[in-house]
């Protein structure tokens, strides 16, 4: 926290607003008087009956100045009016009875070694539903995230000079939307259950209310600039040095930060439907009055948008468009998001090139990175709109916080998601009992949806790759989660060949794969944007659905998942510069 006036005794700073006028007022009436030599940090009380020298009104207290260090904060309150009345009449004075003494400074002063280590990179903290409900949550959870970091910074990047600042975001409780319209037609009974709906999932119903839609993109965007702004103007060297701004948002709060980030807009895609319309009518048959009536139509549009164009032409060159954002982000991450939903309904179909640009361009975002946990009801993977057939290519798992060495996410090669299904009607029992037989040949065991898919031998891989055309239809069937027990894939004839019409029935196109169960080089992605978390090995996946989406402050797996991305690209400019400079 930051503070110049302090109150005594718990030493806790004034709010800032009144502390910036107190000190504005204080500099103008004593500024270059001497302090008491033998000043004491005390409390000193003073002289009955001096009277205070100076006075300032602020818009529930008022400060009284008896000299330049003895300064007193009072209530203008009517209680505490009647109080100061009462006591001043039994004979005590002003400040020894109702006032609060302040103090400019804190009460230890400050070394060198206090100074915290520069600031290279902040990251914005937004929060997504439910924040109206419990109103400072993403403040506390933005604190356990900087708590975790610490702890990984401590462990793992020592170091290094620099380090990475977690700054809350906290955009909802400052609008206004319907007011209490929806408050006073929500009936009374089981009334708890149904504020806690209001104040969470309505949320979405008023992102996507074409009412209220803007108001909540401009509440976030005008409060990530206020922030950027205000910690510039206390680090006026971060933009010097080339500081950089990262981006993590929770669940709705990622949606929200995307169509800032892109200027998405409802109205363009009500445009693009227009436009179709008028292409299915033109295709139609019509009478010689529509055909005429269409034409005229489609002229007044064109003149129209050409009087709009001409417009819009005039209040560019007069009035400079602000950016959107005050700065360039980074790093977007994504945490229990359910953005994927929000483009696929928007019309995001997969593309032919492995590029980010599909979705998010890299001119607006230099990195996009989609984490979750694998039982996270809310959130959805990123990589299957961008190319398609990473749908049956598993999301990278994060390393856990304790790994020792491990392999760098950019070295990770994809691999299969397990294609054998659980059957629904036997019991854990029989699956648990079952074992391999004589003619199974296992390629692949996953234990968990979120561990890594283990290769069990390169002589029973090379057996199983020989069975068929069978086997490539299992690979790519679609992907049912298994049980904790570990599970083989049995390639007999008759399997071979149910597997194969399962295969034809999905209509999954056949990929090049190799025996080893990774990708081929083929159509890639330049980077990965599915991480996943992994399950720990006696977690509950009930329980887990329910307590996911709101687990990710806390996780030292995501905070170390965060610093390495942050820190590995200011190493390489770092290094890089140092290279040009030699």
């Amino acid at each position: 926290m930051r503070g110049q006036w302090f109150i005594d005794g718990t030493w806790q700073p004034l709010e800032e607003e009144e502390s910036n006028l107190i000190e504005q007022e204080h500099l103008n009436r004593f500024k270059g008087q001497q302090l008491q030599e033998s000043f004491d940090m005390e409390v000193s009380k003073p002289v009955d009956g001096k009277e205070a020298i100076h006075s300032l009104k602020l818009s529930r207290n008022h400060v009284d100045w008896h000299s330049v260090d003895e300064v007193y904060l009072y209530s203008d309150a009517t209680t505490s009016k009647i109080a100061r009345t009462v006591t001043q009449k039994l004979g005590f004075s002003k400040a020894s009875s109702s006032g609060t003494r302040l103090h400019r400074g804190y009460v230890e002063e400050a070394t060198l070694e206090d100074k915290p280590p520069q600031t290279s990179h902040i990251v914005f903290v937004v929060h997504g539903i439910g924040q109206k409900m419990d109103q400072g949550r993403i403040i506390k959870n933005t604190a356990m995230m900087r708590d975790t970091a610490r702890k990984v910074e401590e462990k793992y990047f020592s170091n290094l000079a620099t380090h990475v600042e977690f700054l809350p975001v906290e955009w909802r409780s400052k609008l206004t939307l319907d007011g209490d319209t929806v408050d006073s037609i929500t009936p009374d009974k089981v009334r708890g259950l149904r504020d806690m709906l209001n104040s969470s999932a309505m949320d979405i119903m008023y992102y996507t209310s074409p009412l209220y839609r803007d108001e909540l993109v401009k509440g976030l965007q005008q409060e990530l600039n206020r922030l950027y702004t205000l910690f510039c103007s206390r680090n006026p060297e971060f933009e010097e040095k080339g500081g950089k701004v990262s981006i993590v948002s929770h669940s709705l709060g990622c949606v929200i930060t995307y169509d800032i980030m892109t200027g998405w807009n409802p109205v363009r895609l009500y445009e693009q439907l227009l436009q179709k319309e008028e292409e299915e009518l033109e295709d139609r048959w019509m009478s010689y009055e529509e055909q005429r009536l269409l034409e005229e139509l489609y002229l007044t549009k064109q003149r129209l948008r050409e009087i709009e164009e001409r417009l819009h032409g005039l209040k560019a060159s007069t009035i400079a468009k602000p950016p959107v954002l005050k700065f360039k982000v980074e790093n977007f991450f994504c945490m229990g998001s359910p953005l994927a939903v929000f483009l696929a309904l928007r019309g995001i179909r997969p593309g032919n090139s492995g590029s980010q640009d599909h979705i998010l361009p890299r001119t607006i975002c230099n990195r996009l990175l989609n984490i979750f946990h694998p039982t996270d009801p809310v959130a959805y993977r990123l990589e299957p709109l961008i190319l398609k057939h990473y749908s049956n290519i598993s999301p990278v798992q994060i390393h856990w916080y304790n790994t020792a060495n491990p392999l760098p996410y950019e070295h990770m090669k994809p691999s299969f998601l397990n294609p054998t299904k659980e059957p629904t009607s036997v019991p854990d029992s029989e699956s648990a009992s079952a074992a391999p037989s004589p003619t199974t040949s296992p390629v692949m065991v996953r234990r968990h949806y979120g561990e890594s898919i283990t290769n069990i031998g390169k002589a029973s891989i090379l057996g199983a790759a020989s069975i068929g055309k069978g086997l490539g239809g299992m690979l790519f069937s679609r992907f049912g989660r298994s049980s904790t027990t570990p599970q083989t894939m049995e390639t007999g004839k008759e399997g071979a060949e149910g597997e194969d019409k399962k295969a034809t029935t999905v209509g999954t196109p056949p990929l090049p794969h190799s025996s080893s169960g990774f990708l081929e080089p083929t159509v890639e992605l330049e980077h990965r944007i599915d991480f996943e978390l992994r399950e720990g090995l006696v977690e509950s996946r009930y329980w887990s659905a329910v307590t996911s989406h709101t687990a990710y402050w806390s996780s030292l797996d995501i905070a170390l998942f965060l610093l390495t991305f942050m820190y590995k690209q200011d190493q390489e400019e770092t290094d890089k510069s140092n290279l040009d400079t030699i």
